[in-house]
């Protein structure tokens, strides 16, 4: 049964095979000077202010997770588009439901004021 996914497998294999093949080898031939200038941070041609290592506000983060987040649960409603004639009724309290739950879930972030941007 799974003799299917022997060529995948063994194409697998070679990709990992040159991809550490690659790395080892630039590592033993590529040049190892490092210099002040080498080793300080690249901003565009500019110098440097203030260290490289900046803090930045969590907003970002969450906004990236709540995309994520409410991307992730509007791709569920493809494969139901697909087949909801199918479904019928049952079909369509579960998509609701699941609706429901994305739009509380939508509404709590709006009120706590995650999708305000200062």
């Amino acid at each position: 049964m799974l003799s299917g996914y022997l060529p995948i497998l063994v194409l697998f294999l070679i990709a990992v095979f040159i991809a550490v093949f690659v790395i080892i080898l630039s590592s033993l031939l590529g040049p190892r000077k490092s210099t002040p200038r080498k080793l300080a941070p690249y901003e565009s041609g500019m110098d440097p202010i203030g260290p490289a290592m900046r803090r930045f506000p969590v907003k970002f983060y969450v906004v990236a997770m709540l995309f994520i987040v409410f991307d992730i649960e509007v791709i569920f409603f493809f494969p139901y588009a697909l087949v909801y004639r199918q479904l019928g009724v049952p079909g369509l309290i579960a998509i609701g439901v699941f609706f429901l739950v994305l739009v509380v879930g939508f509404v709590y972030e709006w009120k706590k004021g995650a999708l305000t941007w200062e």
